[in-house]
This record gives C-alpha cells, structure tokens and sequence, in this order.
C-alpha cells in the first residue's frame, strides 16, 4: 500500500493482491506439467495414480495463474477528482463530491468490536448508483457480496426476508422505475446500507495494503475535495 500522501493532486493507483503473482504461478504450472509429463511418459504404468494427481495439481495451478492475470492491472485509482474501482466485470468511479465518508467495515457483538475485512464507502444518495457503475459489476456485486449479507442476518442487523435477492423495480426521487440487475442492486446496496451504514464495498482482496492504511489515503483526498 502506498503511504498517505500530502500533495492530494498526486495519483495513485493500487494493485490488488489477488493479482499479485499470477505471472509467476502460472509459468510455474507450465513448468510443472512439462516436467510431470516427462514423468508420465516413463512411469505411467508403474505410478498412475501419483502422476495423475500431480497432473491435476498442476492444470489448478495454471487456472489459478490465469485467473490471478485476468484481474486488472490496477484495481484502485485515485485522483484529486475521484475514486474508481475496477473489476474484472467492470467498474464504478465516484467524484469525491458525491462520497459522504469512507470508513472500515465494523460490527460490534456485545463488547467485541469485529473487523468485515471491507471497507465501507457511504454515498450523498443510493441513486448515484444509476449512473456511476457498470451493469455487469452491479449484477456481479449482488453475489459477491453474499457473506456480507449471511453475516448481517446471523447478527440480526437485518431480517431474513431482508437477505433476500430482490428484482423488484426500483423507484427513484424523480419517478423513474429502474429494473433488472441494476435494480436488485440497489435493493441489495440498500439493505446493506441499513446495516452497515455503506453502500458500497471494497475487499481487502482489492487492496495492496492493510485496509486502515487505505482508509486514511482515501480519506485524505476526500477531505481535500470538501476543503
């Protein structure tokens, strides 16, 4: 993770983890199933069963390698005049006006006060959703973030029924009806807004760094932009 920076005209962009190494993996892969294949070629008949499984090792380091590579190059980009998001299924971008906090996601049980492994970032309106993210990442965003949901039921921040996926049309400040995926999401996003005070979310996954090293860089832009 890059430090928090000063000069809040500076840009900076984030790798994420789960992309890191994916190069090296699936070469290793390659590699592996080259020389398992030598193997297999001499000792197939005395060590079929070993060999195979060795193969199988090595065709799910590869799929992890290309998967790890499929991911963007950067998953973060922040500049003086806003925060994207990038995904595989797509992306949202965010001017900092439009962003009322940014926070780690957290819950407290009794007197213990649990890390999500998220962060939380609460818009000005749920209806900036409609035009700042991609209708592939929202309808992507609804499964991916199911644990989120599960944990909020288990905790009882929110009803069962509430937990439920929701294709209902969605009806914005202005009358318009928004439907489809795009519309779930917005149901989804706020539902978890309800509980966790966010609606949207970024996977420690998507980071480089620890999640409070983030907070308090993204925060320094977002102070700039209301200053």
């Amino acid at each position: 993770m890059v430090s928090p920076v000063k000069n809040t005209r500076e840009t900076i962009k984030i790798k994420a983890i789960a992309r890191h190494h994916g190069l090296f993996i699936t070469l290793m892969g390659f590699i592996a199933l080259l020389v398992v294949a030598l193997f297999c070629n001499h000792f197939w008949l005395q060590a079929r069963f070993p060999l195979m499984f060795m193969l199988l090792a090595c065709f799910v380091t590869i799929f992890i390698g290309l998967l790890k590579l499929a991911e963007p190059k950067y998953s973060l980009i922040i500049t003086s005049k806003a925060l994207t998001f990038y995904h595989r299924h797509g992306d949202w971008k965010f001017n900092w006006q439009q962003i009322r906090n940014i926070h780690s996601v957290t819950n407290t049980v009794g007197i213990t006060k649990e890390e999500l492994n998220y962060v939380g970032i609460k818009l000005n309106s749920v209806e900036l959703l409609v035009e700042n993210i991609s209708l592939r990442l929202a309808n992507r965003m609804i499964h991916e973030q199911k644990p989120l949901l599960q944990y909020c039921i288990k905790q009882q921040l929110i009803t069962f029924e509430q937990g439920i996926l929701n294709f209902e049309p969605y009806l914005l400040s202005n009358g318009d009806l928004i439907k489809g995926p795009l519309a779930a999401f917005m149901h989804h996003s706020e539902v978890l807004h309800q509980a966790l005070g966010a609606h949207l979310f970024i996977s420690a996954s998507n980071l480089n760094g620890s999640i409070n090293d983030f907070v308090v860089l993204a925060n320094n832009y977002l102070g700039s932009a209301e200053d």
